[in-house]
């Protein structure tokens, strides 16, 4: 359920402070755990190390960016890939075309 707005939006005092204090041009990367702060216009250009539960994720804000959560660009958890005989079938064609194209480009080679 999103803040109410009344409220508005929320950003954490002390990484609201740490942006003020650095200027546009210094490009330092601002360790945080606050993932549920609202990326504010103050911080369009810096560089965030947002926590992911395990390391910072290095996050550049833009304007895009404006109004979601600091969160949001900091994924927790890894994609591996699904399982089962289609996907063994999928990578093993994928194995193919990249062997054919090997040697497709070595044969050109060979012949000069």
């Amino acid at each position: 359920m999103p803040r109410s707005l009344r409220k508005g939006p929320y950003i954490d005092e002390k990484l609201l402070e740490k942006v003020l204090k650095l200027r546009k041009d210094e490009r330092k990367i601002i360790k945080t755990w606050a993932r549920h702060s609202t990326v504010s216009p103050e911080m369009v250009g810096h560089t965030f190390g947002v926590h992911n539960g395990k390391e910072f994720v290095a996050v550049l804000v833009s304007e895009d960016m404006v109004g979601h959560k600091l969160g949001e660009f900091s994924p927790t958890t890894k994609f591996v890939r699904h399982g089962g005989k289609m996907q063994k079938g999928m990578e093993a064609e994928a194995e193919q075309k990249e062997a054919v194209k090997v040697e497709q480009a070595a044969k050109p080679a060979a012949k000069k």
